[in-house]
């Protein structure tokens, strides 16, 4: 069921952006003129799932859900059909239009798939507003695992800068992007009273970006560890604990916070061992069980929200579009510098790319309309980034000639343009065949 309700919201997805892009070509097709033969859903290798011919343009949906097209005419597609290219130009045909009006039909999709981001964005921002976690709430500092602890930092530091930015709000992927992406090489903390500098080696920019890093948490805010729930039949119950027993020691070690009690238990696999706990903060009791042989008795830990405030902002109409342009436009930003890391070689591509396996999972397994609406954003600015790089194959590489054509005055020979083509789209096909293979080797 959960992989379903993966796969419907991806396909969903990428139907809205698919009929959308498509629709940027159309549109200014028919406003000058130009006959616009197919307009398809997913690809129809061999046949189409459906398909009704109205006007001069054949509408379908094909079963390959790996993208979708308009079939223009007298223009060099991702089909080769040439043809139709072996006749003089026709008036209705893409060739015989002028550069400018060619242009505006082949930025029209990238130019939906941007608009539509920034206008989600503004949406969500305007229905659902932005939770956070100021970093002034975390009273008792941070507890980190072993990469946090390899990267300088301790348990009940509190992070004032990165690089010469203050950290206000608690985020581990805006800590990761702030040393990956915006180069920061240094954090400053407070620990036990005193500022420290923890200068940042250049190799975190590729250890955080690689694939392997993100089974780590790096760092959470560091809380106490008063029970939200104990599961039926565990050590936990059986011993006797309850909800909002407040968990204190572990045998003769103290654990103030969750951080300290979850490595005790970790270092405790197999054994009988004594929980110390306070019950309704009047009774000390201790309490003895064995620890599982996966290291957890049966006990959660309240969440974020119970030991401190979160807050929200709240946007009106008018202030989420502007809100919601920013967001995109740094999304965008942020996805430029990535591509010049993966270039450089500080970025593993093989880490940072995906098909639609992965993409699929980042929908979750419950349908939150939220997360959906925010992935579908995300979606069409990657759509929209991608299809403008000049590749041949994609809208960049067609908006590449036609740059050059209007520069020089000299258009490209269809007979070019059909190889260029022709050795974009393999290009591509070899992109996705490898992303592809890799996210079943990591399946496997």
């Amino acid at each position: 069921m959960a992989i379903l309700i993966m796969a419907g919201q991806l396909v969903l997805s990428l139907s809205i952006l698919v009929v959308l892009h498509e629709l940027g070509h159309f549109i200014p097709a028919k406003l000058f003129g130009t006959r616009v033969e197919k307009f398809y859903l997913f690809f129809n290798p061999g046949f189409s799932l459906f398909k009704k011919q109205i006007g001069e343009t054949e509408y379908g949906i094909g079963w390959l859900p790996l993208g979708g097209y308009v079939k223009i005419a007298g223009m060099v597609d991702e089909s080769l059909d040439m043809e139709q290219l072996k006749e003089p130009p026709q008036p209705w045909e893409f060739r015989a239009k002028p550069a400018w009006q060619r242009l505006i039909i082949m930025l029209g999709g990238v130019t939906v798939n941007f608009l539509l981001g920034f206008f989600l964005f503004g949406m969500i921002l305007w229905q659902w507003g932005e939770e956070y976690l100021p970093n002034s709430q975390l009273k008792w500092g941070i507890a980190v695992d072993s990469v946090g602890m390899e990267l300088g930092l301790r348990d009940g530091d509190k992070i004032l800068q990165l690089g010469d930015q203050p950290f206000v709000e608690f985020s581990v992927p805006d800590f990761i992007r702030a040393i990956v992406l915006e180069e920061a090489d240094y954090i400053v903390v407070d620990r036990g009273g005193e500022q420290v500098r923890i200068d940042i080696d250049p190799k975190w920019v590729t250890l955080l970006s690689s694939r392997e890093i993100r089974q780590y948490w790096i760092m959470m805010p560091r809380t106490p560890f008063y029970v939200a729930e104990v599961i039926p039949g565990s050590p936990a119950e059986e011993a006797g604990i309850q909800v909002d027993d407040h968990i204190i020691a572990v045998d003769t070690l103290a654990t103030p916070f969750f951080i300290d009690f979850r490595r005790a238990i970790l270092a405790r696999k197999g054994r009988e061992t004594t929980i110390g706990l306070v019950r309704q903060e009047r009774d000390t009791l201790r309490v003895r069980l064995t620890v599982p042989e996966e290291g957890a008795i049966g006990v959660y830990n309240y969440g974020w929200d119970h030991y401190f405030r979160i807050e929200r902002r709240e946007y009106t109409l008018a202030e989420a579009i502007p809100a919601g342009v920013v967001k995109g436009w740094n999304f965008l930003k942020d996805q430029v510098k990535a591509f010049a890391l993966m270039f450089q070689g500080k970025m593993k591509a093989k880490d940072n790319l995906g098909s639609f396996i992965s993409i699929g999972k980042m929908f979750g397994d419950t349908w939150n309309w939220e997360r959906f609406w925010r992935m579908t954003a995300l979606l069409s600015l990657v759509l929209g980034f991608v299809n403008l790089l000049p590749v041949p194959a994609l809208d960049g590489g067609h908006v590449m000639f036609l740059m050059y054509e209007m520069v020089t005055g000299r258009k490209p020979s269809d007979k070019f343009l059909e190889y260029a083509t022709l050795i974009g789209f393999i290009l591509l096909a070899s992109l996705m065949l490898y992303v592809i293979g890799l996210d079943i080797l990591r399946i496997f």
